[in-house]
């Protein structure tokens, strides 16, 4: 083992404050990772005030990785020193179960987060990104494409798979018309990976102000939500809803604008149930999913579309020293569209 610099948060209501936790030295088959950005997902906040009851402190948050490796183990074929990587959600999986043999390590039970998970090398629990280095199995090691902009790459190993996963799945292309509701972190990169899919894309958002910028991001057209007439006229038209809207909402306005058989899938999630009229699904065969990250295949596949169609998310870059104050704009929804922290600081602490 040897020390490694990071932010971390002792309890609940503790800011994340500078620390030195412990890595493992490299497996034959680890990849060591000096971090250059890591990105901030809401649900680090999450996890570190303990709201979903299951946070083990101290707690290093971080699972949008990008870096440049410096060491390898032995065995490793894929990457060398001097590569740039990254890494997302997840660092370990079973790799036997039938969900890890299709590629879809994100729903095998035996899986390993990348923080706040148990650490079967060191015990105790992973620890994230806000750190100096990372030692990960190379299956769990993603190739950064060399064209694109560092600090925007890293949130695309949460928010960027969260969002191309089901648009690929339901088989959104030229063609189909899409709506995407909610227009922040996640909702940005909804329309930035609809428009270059092909899709006729349409920002639903409560608020007026954000028109240009949905625009600016590859939106065909904004309808301000609250506006009934706005919404009418697009009844039962689309292919295809991405809704990204963490807070409570009338998810049957949205249903009602599906064709037949279109398909609306929710990312964002709400504290609260959602209320669901059945008619809202019966009377056009209409089809209401969720969808949480992707696999590790997937997730190299979305990096290389990012890196084909320059595709980053729109970030504001940050100093680790920031970050209790990020988190704070964060609850305000104040940044756009996703904060990137510049790991180099650390080496001030």
């Amino acid at each position: 083992m040897y020390n490694a610099k990071a932010y971390s948060a002792a309890s609940a209501t503790s800011p994340l404050a500078s620390d030195t936790i412990e890595r493992r030295d490299l497996t034959e088959h680890d990849v060591q990772i000096e971090i250059l950005f890591c990105g901030i997902c809401h649900s680090d906040l999450h996890a570190v005030r303990n709201e979903w009851s299951n946070t083990v402190y101290p707690i290093v948050p971080g699972h949008e990785i990008v870096g440049r490796v410096t060491q390898v183990g032995s065995a490793v074929t894929r990457f060398k020193p001097g590569d740039l990587a990254g890494v997302g959600c997840l660092v370990d999986s079973d790799g036997t179960c039938q969900e890890c043999k299709a590629d879809l390590e994100q729903f095998c039970s035996n899986l390993t987060y990348t923080y706040n998970s148990p650490d079967k090398h060191l015990g105790g629990v992973t620890y994230g990104g806000y750190c100096d280095r990372i030692v990960v199995d190379q299956r769990f090691v993603l190739r950064v494409p060399s064209n694109l902009d560092l600090a925007g790459v890293a949130p695309l190993l949460c928010a960027g798979i969260t969002t191309y996963s089901p648009l690929y799945y339901h088989g959104v292309t030229k063609g189909k018309k899409v709506g995407v509701v909610g227009l922040g972190g996640l909702g940005h990169m909804g329309v930035k990976f609809a428009h270059a899919l092909g899709a006729d894309v349409v920002v639903f958002t409560t608020s007026p102000g954000k028109k240009e910028d949905a625009l600016r991001l590859g939106a065909d057209e904004v309808v301000v939500s609250r506006n009934p007439d706005e919404m009418q006229k697009h009844t039962g038209s689309f292919d295809f809803i991405l809704d990204t809207v963490s807070a409570n909402h009338d998810i049957n306005a949205y249903l009602n604008l599906l064709r037949p058989d279109g398909n609306l899938t929710l990312v964002g999630a709400s504290p609260k149930p959602l209320e669901i009229a059945a008619f809202s699904l019966i009377m056009g065969r209409h089809n209401l999913s969720g969808s949480n990250i992707g696999g590790i295949a997937e997730t190299q596949e979305m990096l290389d579309f990012c890196g084909e169609h320059n595709i980053t998310a729109d970030v504001e870059v940050i100093p680790i020293q920031k970050v209790n104050e990020a988190y704070e704009r964060l609850l305000k929804s104040d940044v756009k569209y996703r904060f990137s922290i510049d790991m180099a600081s650390l080496k001030s602490e």
